[in-house]
C-alpha cells in the first residue's frame, strides 16, 4: 500500500510518500524549484517520491492532503464579513486565486497527477500532531500543536494512543501565537515565514524591556496557557501587514525597514516577544500535563520550531521527554496527512521504534552514487581528486582544522528545513574568526546570526548542558561552564552587537552570546560518514565538535543537486567541496562563465 501526502498552497509545499506505513521519500518543492518556500502545488516533489519507489500515480492506494480548503475558505469569508468594509482590498486580492484554485484542491489534485483513486483530506493541526506523535517512539503521549493558523485552529492539545489520535481542545483564530510571533519578525525588519529564526537569534542581544507592554496591551493569557490577543493592535485579519498605527504608536515608531542598521531596540522587542513565547508554551505544557497525567509530549506546527523554547520546555521537567517532528511547518503536514490515512483511517497498528523515531534521521531526499557524481564532474570538465572512504574523514577533517571552510554534500537530502550532514557546509568551531567568515563571504547573511554545532551524540554533555540526544537541531542548551572562558571587565559592558566580539568558550563559532548553542548530535546509524568525519577530527584535533550550516547563500534553498552545489560552491568563499568520495578544490576551478548579477536574485532575503 502507498500512500502520498500532500501539502501546498500556503508556504512550504511538500510531499512525501509511505509504503505500508513506512515513510520511503520526503522532500519540499522549493529544493526542485529553487524558490524559497515555494507554495506552489508541489509537481517536482511528487514525481521525486514516485521515482523514489518506481511506481506509477495509477498505483498509488491513497493520495492525501494536509488540511481542508472548504474550512478555511470559511475561516477566510468571516474574518472578512466581520470587519467589513475594512480590509476590502485584502479580499480582493484573496478571493480570486481561492475560486481558481485553492477551492478545487481534488479536481487539481486528479488533473496534476492524472490519478483516478481516492483523495482524502485532514485538518491541518490534526496533520501537523500526526506527524509528530506517529513518528515518535512513544507509544501513548499528549501533542501540542503551535503555529500561525491551520483552517480556524492557531493551537491545539490531544492525546495520541497506539493507531489513534484525539483532539482535545483548541484556540482559534484570531488569536495565535505563532501570527504574535510573526508580526514582531515582520515590524523588527524580517520577512515573515522566514525571518522567525532570525528573531530568536537577536533575542540574546537584547533585554526584555517591552515584555510588560507586550502583556498589558496585546495579548492577556490565563495560568492554563490559553490567550486572547487584543486585535485592535493588528493588521493581519483584514490588512496586507501584520501591524497598524496603533501597534507603531505603541512599540514607538514604524516597522524597521529590511536591510537598514538593526538597533538596540529591535534586540529588545526580539528579546521581549520570545520570552513571552516561552512564558505561554511553558504554561500551555503545565495544564496539558496536568489535565492528561501524560509522561511524554509531542510537538509540531511553526512555533515548534523555536528551539530556545524546546530547550526550556525540556528543562522544566514537566514531561519526562519530547519529541519535536524535524519537518514542523506546513512541509510536514504532508507526512502527517499520509500518516493518518494509514493508521486512523485503514487502522492499521502502530508499532513505535523503542528509543528512536521513525524520521529515518530525516534523511528523506534524492541522492546520487559516486558514479553519478564522477559522470557529472567528467561531463563539466571540473577538477577534483577522488577519495577512499578511509581516505575522506581524515582529509576533511585536515581541512577544517586547517581553518578552511568545505561544503559537504553527502547522501540523502534532508527533509525540513535544517542541514543535518547531508547538505551542510562545515567549518572549525573552535575558531573565532569562523562565524564572521561564513556568516559575510559563505552565506552572506546577517553577522549577528549564530551557527549550530555538530557533535557526537556520546559527547554532548561533555560540552553542552542536555543529557540527551538532539539529532534534529531543535533543541538549545548551554556549553558548560568547564568549556567556558572567562570574560574581562571591559567585555562584561559590552552592548548590543559588540558582544560578537567576545570569545566565549572553547567552540567558540558555536557559542552564543548568552552561551548557549542549537545543538545537533551526531549517531552513526542514521548518518556513518558525516560520524565518522566528526570521529576523525575529535582522535585528530581532540574536539568532539563541528560548525554545521546548511549549504545554500541567504534567500536560497539547501542545494538539491550536484549542479545546485558546484554553484553555491563557486559563487561563494567556500574553499572546497565535497561529493560522495570526490573533492574539489576552488583554487583548481575555472572561473564560472555569463555568472553576474546571481547575488541579485539571492540576496533579497
Amino acid at each position: 500500500m502507498y500512500i502520498l501526502g500532500i501539502s501546498a498552497f500556503y508556504h512550504d509545499s511538500a510531499a512525501c510518500i509511505l509504503k505500508d506505513g513506512e515513510i520511503i521519500a520526503a522532500a519540499q518543492e522549493e529544493r526542485f524549484s529553487r524558490i524559497k518556500h515555494d507554495q506552489n502545488f508541489p509537481k517536482k516533489a511528487i514525481q521525486y517520491c514516485l521515482n523514489e519507489v518506481g511506481l506509477k500515480q495509477s498505483e498509488l492506494g491513497y493520495v492525501t492532503f494536509y488540511d481542508k480548503p472548504f474550512l478555511k475558505f470559511e475561516r477566510i469569508l468571516e474574518t472578512y464579513l466581520e470587519f467589513a468594509p475594512h480590509g476590502i482590498n485584502s479580499f480582493l486580492k484573496a478571493i480570486p486565486l481561492w475560486i481558481r484554485k485553492k477551492l478545487w484542491i481534488k479536481e487539481l489534485i486528479r488533473e496534476e497527477l492524472d490519478y483516478p483513486g481516492k483523495i482524502l483530506f485532514s485538518e491541518h493541526h490534526l496533520s501537523h500532531a500526526a506527524s509528530s506523535f506517529y513518528m515518535s517512539p512513544f507509544n501513548e503521549a499528549v501533542f501540542l500543536t503551535m503555529d500561525g493558523v491551520g483552517e480556524w485552529s492557531t493551537t491545539s492539545y490531544g492525546i495520541g494512543k497506539g493507531n489513534q489520535l484525539e483532539m482535545l481542545a483548541d484556540i482559534r483564530y484570531p488569536h495565535s501565537l505563532g501570527l504574535l510571533y510573526s508580526t514582531f519578525t515582520y515590524y523588527t525588519g524580517f520577512r515573515v515565514n522566514s525571518g522567525e529564526y532570525k528573531v530568536m537569534g537577536l533575542a540574546p542581544y537584547g533585554e526584555p524591556k517591552y515584555k510588560d507592554l507586550i502583556y498589558e496591551y496585546l495579548i492577556d493569557v490565563k495560568d492554563d496557557g490559553s490567550f486572547k490577543m487584543n486585535m485592535d493592535y493588528f493588521n493581519y485579519n483584514v490588512g496586507l501587514t501584520m501591524t497598524n498605527e496603533k501597534f507603531n504608536n505603541l512599540f514607538g515608531g514604524p516597522p524597521r525597514k529590511p536591510e537598514s542598521n538593526l538597533t538596540q531596540r529591535e534586540m529588545d522587542l526580539a528579546r521581549s516577544i520570545q520570552e513571552v513565547t516561552e512564558d505561554i508554551v511553558l504554561k500551555m505544557a503545565k495544564h496539558i500535563q496536568k489535565e492528561t497525567g501524560m509522561k511524554y509530549l509531542c510537538l509540531a506546527g511553526g512555533v515548534a520550531l523555536n528551539c530556545v523554547s524546546n530547550g526550556k520546555l525540556l528543562r522544566s521537567g514537566i514531561f519526562d521527554d519530547i519529541y519535536i517532528q524535524p519537518a514542523s511547518g506546513d512541509a510536514g503536514g504532508a507526512l502527517g496527512s499520509a500518516l493518518l490515512t494509514w493508521y486512523k483511517y485503514l487502522d492499521n497498528q502502530r508499532i513505535p521504534v523503542s528509543e528512536k523515531d521513525s524520521m529515518k534521521g530525516s534523511f528523506l531526499g534524492p541522492q546520487y552514487s559516486n558514479d553519478e557524481i564522477e559522470l557529472y564532474l567528467k561531463t563539466k570538465k571540473y577538477k577534483y581528486k577522488k577519495l577512499s572512504d578511509e581516505e575522506l574523514p581524515e582529509q576533511i577533517a585536515d581541512l577544517i582544522a586547517g581553518q578552511n571552510v568545505v561544503g559537504w554534500f553527502q547522501g540523502r537530502m534532508e527533509f525540513g528545513p535544517r542541514a543535518l550532514g547531508s547538505r551542510s557546509i562545515l567549518g572549525d568551531a573552535r575558531s573565532p574568526d569562523t562565524q564572521k567568515t561564513i556568516n559575510l563571504k559563505i552565506k552572506y547573511r546577517e553577522s549577528f546570526r549564530p551557527f549550530a554545532p555538530s557533535i557526537r551524540a556520546e559527547n554532548i554533555s561533555e560540552y553542552f548542558d542536555i543529557d540527551r540526544e538532539s539529532p534534529y537541531m531543535l533543541l538549545v542548551a548551554d556549553v558548560i561552564k568547564d568549556k567556558r572562558l572567562p570574560i574581562t571587565e571591559d567585555e562584561s559592558y559590552y552592548f548590543g552587537l559588540e558582544k560578537l566580539n567576545v570569545i566565549r568558550s572553547d567552540i567558540p563559532a558555536v557559542t552564543h552570546v548568552d552561551y548557549s548553542a542549537r545543538i545537533q548530535s551526531v549517531n552513526r546509524d542514521t548518518n556513518p560518514r558525516y560520524y565518522e568525519l566528526i570521529t576523525k577530527f575529535y582522535e585528530k584535533y581532540e574536539c568532539p565538535v563541528i560548525v554545521n550550516t546548511s549549504f545554500n547563500v541567504r534567500g536560497e534553498p539547501i542545494v538539491c543537486t550536484l549542479d545546485d552545489a558546484y554553484l553555491c560552491f563557486m559563487r561563494t568563499e567556500m574553499d572546497y567541496l565535497s561529493m560522495g568520495n570526490y573533492l574539489l578544490d576552488k583554487k583548481n576551478q575555472d572561473p564560472l562563465d555569463n555568472d553576474m548579477g546571481w547575488q541579485d536574485q539571492f540576496l533579497l532575503d
